[in-house]
């Protein structure tokens, strides 16, 4: 299976109202940066600036919308930015401690369906505590009711940063479980593209804090999860196209800074 003609004409609608909005708000930085412009011009500066720029919103302002738009139709419910839920029980919260102690000291190796049910014991023990967990990047609920929270992160998070990632990931199932002990939970890392392709991501680096087989998904993994079979390489079709069609308009921005 690969995209419909419809997601297609969607998700290229999404990339070409990023890279115009962004090329209407976007200022280039005032630092002065004599040696950067005489080696490189003010038009390749202005470039890599704003590609720098772009790179730091491009998960809220494009995968997030893109994976958006490969999964709506497909799925039967999706939504971005959602809150996974506002409290959590005491005995959950004391489980979630248990098990990340146990990752961090290597005592236990991450097993998220272990871990999930740990939790859905104690999700109702104890007092309940209002909580705001980090905001869920994008949220799915299948045909058969199973819910997918998914956290979208960099081609190159910080491998240190993977402690917190799985404590949030936690946290989601504790709220989850608070509101539905009963309910079919999964929530996972998601990473766009590979940067190491050809070669294989290298998992190694978060080996020891996720789960590997049920909390991280990457590229091909993430993307034919949400469209089908070949979503991956129908997506780059469309930021192909895309690329091309903007592609006088980009020159023509970049040639007011020559």
């Amino acid at each position: 299976m690969s995209l419909s003609d419809a997601q297609k004409e969607a998700v290229e609608e999404v990339l070409k109202k990023t890279i115009r909005a962004k090329f209407a708000a976007y200022s280039p930085e005032p630092a002065v940066m004599p040696f950067h412009t005489r080696l490189l011009g003010r038009d390749r500066l202005a470039l890599y600036q704003f590609v720098h720029s772009l790179n730091t919103s491009f998960g809220e302002k494009v995968f997030e919308p893109v994976a958006l738009a490969l999964a709506e139709g497909r799925i039967a419910h999706v939504e971005r930015g959602r809150r996974s839920g506002k409290r959590i029980s005491r005995g959950a919260q004391a489980r979630i401690q248990e098990i990340m102690d146990g990752l961090s000291t290597a005592d236990t190796a991450p097993n998220k369906s272990a871990e999930i049910e740990r939790i859905r014991d104690a999700a109702r023990e104890g007092d309940m505590v209002k909580v705001k967990p980090t905001k869920v990047d994008l949220t799915l609920r299948t045909h058969a009711g199973a819910w997918f929270l998914f956290d979208i992160k960099t081609a190159k998070p910080n491998a240190g940063g993977f402690k917190e990632f799985k404590r949030t990931l936690l946290e989601w199932v504790g709220v989850m479980l608070a509101e539905n002990p009963e309910a079919d939970v999964n929530t996972l890392i998601a990473i766009p593209y590979n940067p190491y392709a050809p070669k294989p991501y290298a998992r190694w680096t978060i080996r020891g804090m996720l789960d590997l087989e049920r909390e991280l998904l990457v590229a091909e993994e993430f993307w034919d999860f949400l469209g089908g079979e070949n979503s991956y390489e129908d997506l780059l079709g469309c930021f192909e196209r895309v690329g091309i069609e903007l592609r006088e308009e980009i020159d023509v921005y970049f040639a007011r800074f020559v």
